[in-house]
């Protein structure tokens, strides 16, 4: 059982789900009080976001942790990442009529600037590096 646990736990499927039930929920809750079918909208709109961008967060922060030197490697990969991930959250709630955008968006945001600045310490091992090439 273990085994099938441990799998599970590292699929990607499965990661992608739970952003977007989770964070989903979470955005047709912070849009309860507005009329149907705006929270389900919300809802929907956040759940494929969060899902998205499950996907490429971990790829991006690699990405730009190998093109920075020094001690911004540190801070520099997570920042951009959140400032990216800011950008698309409120641009596409705008598009999509979401009445309540920074309540909606302050949890999954919050998530995912964490997991950035986490991943991103532990892959530069915690220090900064000399920039390579």
């Amino acid at each position: 059982m273990t085994g099938k646990l441990k799998a599970l736990a590292g699929s990607s499927i499965v990661h992608v789900l739970f952003a977007f039930l989770a964070m989903g929920g979470w955005a047709f809750f912070a849009n309860r009080m507005h009329p149907m079918p705006r929270p389900l909208i919300a809802g929907f709109v956040q759940g494929v976001l969060s899902g998205c961008l499950t996907l490429f967060l971990k790829s991006v922060v690699e990405a730009l942790s190998r093109r920075f030197g020094s001690s911004t490697r540190l801070w520099a990969p997570p920042l951009i990442a959140c400032l990216g991930s800011a950008t698309i959250l409120v641009v596409i709630h705008a598009l999509s009529g979401t009445p309540e955008i920074l309540k909606t968006i302050a949890v999954p945001l919050l998530v995912s600037s964490s997991y950035a600045a986490i991943y991103n310490y532990s892959i530069s091992g915690g220090r900064p590096r000399s920039h390579e090439g």
